[in-house]
């Protein structure tokens, strides 16, 4: 018998819990309304906005000798511009960089770093060996590509006397600052 009393009560429990569900429910969609209907009347509050960059255009660059400079950052190296720095109003640099030989590794091997947002290296022609901190000492060759993260030490150990470069740094600007090993 108690249990014929149990059962007959539930259902007017749950009656009464479905009750205040549903006007807990109605009480929560009349305040999303008005939420919504605020939203739609108030002025929207936006993020600042970045400054527009400037339209990039095309940047075309064909191999000639008279183009590689020493005026670069290192004094060992010949610098090729491929003009991207200019045609994205420097938000990226390009350039292809000749390592001069033979490798000098008291004026090549120097821990350093780049304070960059983005740096990757391709070896067109020869080989370099390479170290950074983390991945230690790597041997690149012809068709070999790495990036560099952000600030990450490294350094040149060696290289060929041929080889060639190139390499894609974002932003065009960038300090780098030398470290005592």
């Amino acid at each position: 018998m108690a249990r014929q009393k149990a059962k007959a009560s539930r259902p007017a429990t749950k009656t009464a819990v479905k009750k205040r569900s549903g006007a807990k429910a109605a009480a929560r969609s009349s305040a999303r309304k008005a939420v919504k209907a605020k939203a739609r009347t108030a002025p929207a509050k936006s993020a600042p906005k970045k400054p527009a960059r400037p339209k990039q255009r095309i940047a075309v660059s064909h191999q000639r000798e008279e183009d590689f400079k020493a005026d670069g950052l290192r004094t060992y190296a010949k610098y090729r511009d491929l003009g991207i720095a200019e045609a994205s109003h420097g938000l990226a640099q390009a350039h292809v960089i000749r390592l001069q030989g033979p490798c000098n590794p008291a004026e090549v091997s120097k821990l350093h770093f780049h304070d960059v947002e983005f740096q990757m290296v391709y070896v067109l022609k020869g080989w370099v060996k390479t170290y950074m901190d983390g991945q230690g000492e790597t041997l690149m060759k012809e068709g070999s590509a790495w990036t560099q993260p952000p600030k990450i030490k490294h350094m040149i150990l060696d290289y060929s006397d041929d080889v060639e470069l190139l390499e894609v740094i974002l932003p065009a600007e960038f300090r780098t600052v030398e470290l005592k090993a």
